[in-house]
Order: C-alpha cells, then sequence, then structure tokens
C-alpha cells in the first residue's frame, strides 16, 4: 500500500431524475382536468424541492437510512456511526465513510 495513491472517488452517486419527473408532471399537469390539477400541482412542487437539494445533503440522508436500519440513533459522525455504515457498505473507504458521516451531521444540525 502506497501513501501517495490517488484518492478514490466517492462511492455514492447521487441520482437526479427529480427533473424528469418534474417536466413529465408539468405535461401532465396542462393536459389535466380540473379534479386533478390539485394532487398534480402539488406533486410538482415535491419534485422541484427534491431537485433543489444539495448532494450532499441526499448523501447525508443515505448514510441516516443506513444509521437507522442498524439502530444507531446516536450522531451520524460518530466512530461508532461511522464503524456500522462501513459494516453495512463494506465497499466504502474509511475515507469515504468519514466524508459521508459528516454530510450527514451537517444535514441533521
Amino acid at each position: 500500500m502506497s501513501l501517495f495513491r490517488k484518492p478514490q472517488p466517492l462511492a455514492v452517486l447521487v441520482v437526479r431524475d427529480a427533473p424528469d419527473v418534474a417536466a413529465a408532471l408539468r405535461s401532465a399537469l396542462e393536459a389535466a382536468p380540473d379534479a386533478e390539477r390539485p394532487g398534480l400541482e402539488r406533486a410538482l412542487a415535491l419534485a422541484e424541492e427534491s431537485a433543489g437539494r444539495p448532494d450532499g445533503e441526499l448523501r447525508g440522508r443515505w448514510v441516516r437510512q443506513r444509521l437507522d436500519a442498524a439502530g444507531h440513533q446516536g450522531p451520524a459522525d460518530s466512530v461508532e456511526a461511522i464503524k456500522i455504515l462501513r459494516q453495512a457498505e463494506p465497499g466504502l473507504t474509511l475515507l469515504q465513510a468519514v466524508t459521508y458521516a459528516k454530510e450527514a451531521a451537517a444535514a441533521e444540525a
């Protein structure tokens, strides 16, 4: 193992399909009868809100889901939480787990 190896990219990808969902909802809203409009308008608002969230917040939510599934209720950036996260997702490096845990803690603050 070399001390000078390239850092690995973050392993968790944030898939952003909310803009596509919002576009589909806008199209449906244009042709919707009056009875369906309130529901479609609410769905569109939720999709647009989701599309505006930063990647770090989404990764933080992903971390919290893993920690909750393991029964961890403490801080997301604790040593115990990082250990749980790496056990839940064995492919994560220590650096990745720490980075994600910090994002989760920031999102919770």
